[in-house]
């Protein structure tokens, strides 16, 4: 399709046209964002994509609204901002824009429908609260992307389009950092689940680098695994795995005597020549070699079988 221009409201932004800008500036570069409520504008046309404006949702013709009577909804009856609309439309074409093999496309797809689009269609929609954050309420995406609008009392007539302009590109790093790390998470697997077959029934998983490796484990089933090593630059790392998704409980802590410390004192404390390093909450220890680190893991694994470590 040529689409010459991308129209959304004008007047202040919010996180769905911004994040709906996002996706479709990656797929049509040449088109121009037109920020206007003129009714000539944000009536179907060939030459444009209008969306968060125009009351009305019609793929057809390419509008994308959510503030109409009787608005469009997910298939769980939970509510679209333009945001959704756009995604569900757009969505894999825009990952396809990144050259991601196909068969990743639908994972990172609804990942990232879970994790940003559905909760900006909820905030928006006023269905979502971001105080349910607490403390990380100014932290939620929505409120970043809205914080970057111009003050009250800033009264020219370009700072709405402005301030908009550099929302996008602040938009457009988390959209693609999130789509990056999700697709290296995927290449990492296949990774670890070879290292998970080499580990047999050991407690210790050597990985070829550092790389994303919980969600590999848990999905092989590893539950043998306690430790995982890995090249850092040119040391070594040992850390351990958590036992949950949600908090920082580890299926095996590191030794209580090497907590908090360096150098000689560590390899005193471990007896272990090249120990460098041991987080004082006991999840990453780092030491100069791999025989060094693979020495520490086993006098690690030890212990926590010593404890009677499940």
């Amino acid at each position: 399709m040529t689409v010459a221009y991308l129209v959304t409201h004008s007047g202040g932004f919010h996180a769905d046209e911004l994040m709906s800008s996002v996706i479709l500036t990656r797929l049509f570069p040449d088109a121009r964002i037109v920020r206007t409520r003129d009714n000539d504008w944000i009536t179907p046309a060939a030459d444009r994509i209008i969306y968060d404006v125009g009351r009305d949702y019609n793929a057809q013709k390419r509008i994308f609204d959510h503030h109409q009577p009787n608005p469009p909804m997910r298939d769980d009856g939970r509510p679209l901002s333009s945001f959704g609309l756009i995604w569900r439309e757009f969505g894999r074409d825009y990952l396809r824009a990144f050259d991601l093999p196909e068969a990743h496309i639908d994972h990172i797809h609804a990942s990232f429908d879970t994790s940003i689009v559905l909760p900006v269609d909820l905030v928006d929609n006023g269905a979502l609260s971001p105080s349910i954050a607490n403390e990380l309420t100014e932290l939620t995406l929505p409120v970043l992307l809205e914080s970057l609008k111009p003050v009250f009392d800033n009264d020219s007539a370009e700072a709405e389009d402005q301030a908009f302009a550099n929302a996008l590109g602040i938009a457009r790093t988390f959209a693609e950092a999130f789509v990056a790390r999700r697709a290296a998470k995927l290449r990492a697997e296949a990774v670890v689940m070879k290292a998970i077959e080499d580990a047999g029934t050991g407690r210790v998983l050597e990985l070829p680098s550092g790389m994303p490796f919980r969600s590999a484990v848990v999905r092989a089933g590893a539950d043998q695994l306690w430790y995982v090593i890995s090249p850092r630059d040119t040391d070594w790392v040992l850390t351990g795995i958590r036992r949950d998704e949600d908090g920082f409980a580890l299926r095996a802590d590191l030794p209580a005597a090497w907590a908090g410390l360096t150098d000689e004192a560590l390899e005193e404390a471990s007896g272990v020549s090249g120990a460098k390093f041991c987080h004082n909450a006991r999840f990453i220890a780092v030491a100069a070699t791999r025989d060094a680190i693979l020495r520490m893991a086993e006098i690690a694994v030890a212990e926590a079988e010593n404890f009677g470590v499940q």
